[in-house]
């Protein structure tokens, strides 16, 4: 791994608009060279308070006088979705268009351990990641993705068997998710009760969202093996929160246990724009999607605790905290990625974990469309570009996986 930058201009924008780029470039087999010269940092400017629940703070950015690095960990890769750490220091990762890339000792091995018959089809394909608490045991690893049956799409979850260098004895633990080319959900991440969580997007049925015998538009919770939980809010049913519009990230909070997701607001639907959310996610809540949208205060509801304004568009993506004391300045804050918003958002939540009490945008544009954000259990923050997506201006070395160090 080698250094880029230091974190020198931190930009805290509130930050807007969706919109398509340049088709991507084809997938480099392997990662190649690393940026000889610095990236010029973003310039600083004041945080403007969105329309949220709670006022952000008036005081400086807490990120002002600590000053971190970036390094590099991979290039090369077509749309990194996802990412899950194993005990042993290995990097798993999931690429859109189906493989399961892994990296070990610092490098990005050349071949996958896995590739899986996706419909890589608009937002669809390979995305969810997730490895069993008893890994290094069982070798079990959790996919989500799109498939092709007949002429619908649908998602999946499957569990994988990792033996040496291949993973395989594909087992189907959920089938038939409402699949579509947007709104595909896709997030898999086991919780500290040991079950399965899974986002899934509405798939353009918005509608879906609202009922309880669909399986589109909700937060979902397995046991490992598939079958329901015996204490899911809705007996009988994987259904663990619902509408929802395309969730996209899932975290718990490292000492409340609190469960939050990211959420993607409208685009159009309705004549209604924007709107993207972060959700404190409580079983068997209703989050609205499609009868309200943003900050509703309709009781029938549970509004964001977060959420971009009517103007403004982040795409939220992947999200994680921040644990340990390698960037003791952020421990036990919680940061998401924002796809068109172009930026890493960070959050800091007031002590009942129900409010926002400071948030703000970092990089705003110097990496492009930030889609996973994962903390690694060396105590850095990683996070992915997800600029050949199709709605990206990818570099030469895009798409990439980066961490946040210690600085200088």
């Amino acid at each position: 791994m080698q250094k880029v930058w230091p974190l020198i201009g931190l930009a805290l924008l509130w930050v807007g608009a969706c919109g398509r780029g340049p088709a991507s470039p084809p997938p480099s087999a392997s990662p190649t060279g690393i940026p000889s010269g610095p990236i010029p940092s973003p310039t600083t400017t004041p945080l403007r308070p969105s329309p949220t629940p709670s006022t952000p703070s008036a005081s400086p950015s807490p990120s002002t006088a600590f000053r971190p690095r970036v390094e590099v960990v991979a290039t090369g890769l077509e749309v990194p979705w996802a990412l899950a750490f194993a005990p042993d220091g290995r990097i798993f990762v999931t690429e859109r268009p189906g493989r399961i890339r892994v990296i070990e000792n610092g490098r990005l091995r050349p071949e996958p351990v896995a590739v899986l018959p996706v419909a890589a089809t608009g937002e669809g394909g390979l995305m969810g990641l997730a490895l069993d608490p008893d890994f290094p045991r069982n070798g079990y690893l959790y996919v989500m993705y799109t498939y092709r049956a007949g002429n619908a799409l649908r998602n999946r979850i499957s569990r994988l068997t990792l033996r040496g260098e291949t993973a395989g004895e594909e087992r189907v633990l959920l089938d038939g998710i409402p699949g579509a080319g947007i709104h595909d959900g896709g997030r898999l991440a086991f919780g500290p009760d040991g079950k399965l969580y899974a986002t899934t997007g509405d798939a353009t049925q918005r509608d879906q969202a609202q009922r309880l015998d669909s399986l589109a538009g909700k937060i979902l919770r397995l046991n490992p093996d598939g079958s329901v939980p015996a204490d899911n809010p809705f007996p009988g049913s994987y259904v663990y929160s619902l509408g929802h519009r395309n969730p996209q990230g899932l975290a718990w909070h490292p000492e409340t246990q609190q469960l939050y997701s990211t959420e993607h607001g409208p685009s159009g639907e309705m004549g209604l724009c924007c709107r993207d959310e972060l959700n404190l996610i409580r079983p068997g809540a209703n989050y609205g999607w499609p009868i309200v949208t943003g900050i509703a205060g309709d009781p029938r509801f549970t509004d964001p605790i977060l959420y971009s304004g009517e103007n403004t568009t982040w795409a939220p993506a992947g999200m994680d905290f921040v644990t340990g004391d390698r960037l003791a300045p952020w421990n036990g804050h919680l940061f998401f990625g924002a796809l068109r918003g172009q930026h890493l958002h960070h959050v800091i939540l007031g002590p009942d974990g129900t409010t926002v009490i400071f948030h703000e945008a970092l990089f705003q544009g110097v990496f492009g469309r930030i889609r996973e954000v994962k903390m690694g259990p060396d105590g850095y923050l990683y996070f992915t570009t997800s600029n050949r997506d199709g709605r990206g201006r990818p570099g030469p070395e895009d798409d990439r996986i980066l961490r946040i160090v210690p600085g200088p």
